[in-house]
């Protein structure tokens, strides 16, 4: 499973998350989509948990998350302790996300940024290495576990 990529959303992000998930197939990734599975309301903790604690506890090494301002599912999957989430709406955001804090999952607003600037943003985030180095020392302070 370390090679596949888990996805989930709320109501908000279902749109975008059936296009991310089909397109990224199309580019030959596994994925693991987690829900919702259709634009009926939801409640986001309810997706964005399982994912979350699945990326903190190693089973996926990153994973994406959606919903119509990226604010609500970020906040659950920083919850967990190994959790780096990052909200991510320009493809440099993304590439200093995993550059700098070595982000493991991305979050990204449906209603603010089109599909084809998500899927810009996933290449980004997904194309750029973690530089360790002076950003390793930061990102070890960041859990209080």
């Amino acid at each position: 499973m370390l090679n596949t990529i888990p996805m989930a959303c709320d109501h908000a992000g279902f749109e975008l998350k059936e296009y991310m998930r089909d397109e990224l197939i199309k580019r030959g990734f596994d994925i693991k989509d987690m829900g919702t599975y259709s634009s009926e309301s939801v409640d986001y903790p309810d997706m964005i948990h399982p994912l979350a604690k699945a990326v903190n506890d190693g089973e996926f090494k990153f994973g994406i998350i959606m919903c119509g301002s990226a604010n609500g599912v970020s906040m659950v999957a920083n919850k967990y302790p190994s959790v780096r989430c990052a909200l991510c709406w320009e493809e440099e955001i993304a590439e200093l996300a995993k550059k700098h804090n070595n982000a493991n999952i991305i979050a990204l607003p449906a209603r603010f940024i089109s599909k084809e600037k998500a899927l810009a943003i996933f290449e980004a985030y997904y194309n750029s290495e973690f530089e360790g180095g002076r950003h390793q020392n930061r990102v070890d302070k960041i859990s209080i576990r």
